[in-house]
């Protein structure tokens, strides 16, 4: 007989994390866009408060899957040990999709974001004609940005030995560290959820319906993959897995779809 799965076990903290996503996406993650809007609206008019809380917030989606990362890369390798399980995803899509390279350029942007609005915070909305503050910004972004690829792709590998560190071998590190990826989560849902407010009206026809659909589906997939993927690097071979990372972005793509301007 069919069971359904225990979306509580740390084996379905992705399954967990999908469920939460739609769940956000339906009842609570545009009331949350709107002020994320408002608060682009008053950064763009030059209040502090505001460009300092943004800049927070692209520092908080850099630092929290790097975090989740050291805090979860000890328990998840133990339990696959006992559990006697391997994970072996490096041919085909998934090894494309798990390449370095994807995750460190879209990082590399997150980390112009930041770089821009911190250095405009400190330094005035002229830090981008001073050289002497512009160039070494860039190049401690890009180095913070190379740093934080490999500490979140250095989850991937199995520890030769415990941390040294008492507090990441004990469990309450792993659920902060799920606390992290799933904050991140909701702020990547956040930018996601600003399509619902572009404005579209209805598809003209059917082309424009499947062009729509195929532009989603890719943005939806290019946005949802890096905060999701440490728990996809376990369950990416399930059918299951795929049809609920879909439904979690189904209703941002439901409403863009039939047109924004109804919402």
């Amino acid at each position: 007989m069919f069971s359904p799965p225990n979306i509580l076990a740390k084996e379905n903290r992705g399954l967990l994390l999908d469920i939460v996503v739609f769940v956000l996406n339906i009842v609570l993650m545009r009331w949350l866009t709107g002020y994320f809007l408002q608060l682009v609206h008053l950064a763009n008019g030059d209040e502090r408060l505001a460009q300092f809380m943004l800049t927070g917030m692209c520092l908080s989606m850099w630092i929290l899957p790097a975090a989740g990362a050291v805090m979860k890369r000890w328990h998840f390798h133990q339990r696959l040990k006992e559990e006697e399980k391997k994970v072996d995803w490096e041919d085909g899509a998934a090894g494309c999709l798990f390449n370095p390279i994807f995750y460190f350029c879209l990082n590399l942007v997150l980390m112009s974001a930041i770089v821009a609005g911190l250095g405009t915070f400190l330094f005035g909305n002229q830090v981008s004609n001073n050289g002497a503050i512009f160039v070494p910004l860039i190049f401690f972004g890009l180095f913070c940005t190379i740093a934080q690829t490999y500490l979140i792709y250095r989850y991937f590998s199995v520890p030769n030995k415990a941390p040294r560190s008492e507090f990441l071998r004990h469990s309450e590190s792993e659920l902060l560290g799920d606390i992290c990826i799933f904050v991140n989560m909701i702020l990547f849902q956040i930018i996601w959820n600003t399509l619902t407010f572009a404005g579209l009206g209805r598809p003209s026809g059917v082309l424009e319906f499947l062009g729509r659909l195929f532009f989603l589906c890719f943005l939806a997939m290019l946005i949802y993959f890096p905060p999701r993927m440490f728990y996809l690097y376990e369950d990416i071979n399930r059918g299951r897995t795929w049809a609920m990372m879909f439904l979690a972005n189904s209703p941002v793509i439901f409403r863009v779809l039939i047109g924004t301007k109804e919402w």
